[in-house]
């Protein structure tokens, strides 16, 4: 059993006045002077150093926040991609429907089955690839040439 130091409390237990603590505490000094004044001082240095650090992070971060909803709220960004989509497969059946439709209006008018339905169902499916081809901004929609 571990002797009581002075100012112990009792057989075996060492008082925080022994001169050290098992923790790593380094709050003494070699003469035995305590040093938290100066440590409180090197905190508040470096609480404040860390705190001006991470406010100037947050600030970039809500600036960062601000320009991403506001090229979402811009109105010349465009379409989602969604309703781009849509839009295209659109363009495509429509092309397509108004030339099975119209091929089918000629076979019933003229008689002529079902060489008018081929037909312009092979017309409707080019005027539908045009079409998506337009909207997709791969092809001009003028027809004249560029000055």
């Amino acid at each position: 059993m571990v002797p009581a130091a002075e100012g112990g409390i009792g057989p075996g237990i060492l008082p925080c006045s022994a001169g050290f603590a098992m923790t790593g505490d380094t709050t003494r000094d070699g003469g035995g002077a305590n040093t938290d004044a100066a440590k409180a001082v090197n905190t508040d240095a470096d609480l404040s150093r860390r705190l001006s650090r991470l406010d100037q992070e947050l600030g970039q971060r809500r600036a960062a926040d601000a320009r991403d909803k506001a090229a979402d709220a811009d109105p010349e960004a465009g379409p989602s991609p969604l309703a781009r989509g849509f839009r295209l497969s659109a363009e495509f059946v429509a092309g397509v429907g108004a030339g099975a439709i119209l091929g089918w209006l000629l076979d019933r008018v003229l008689g002529s089955s079902p060489w008018g339905m081929i037909v312009l169902l092979m017309l409707g499916f080019c005027a539908g690839i045009y079409n998506v081809l337009r909207a997709a901004g791969h092809l001009r929609s003028g027809t004249g040439p560029s000055a």
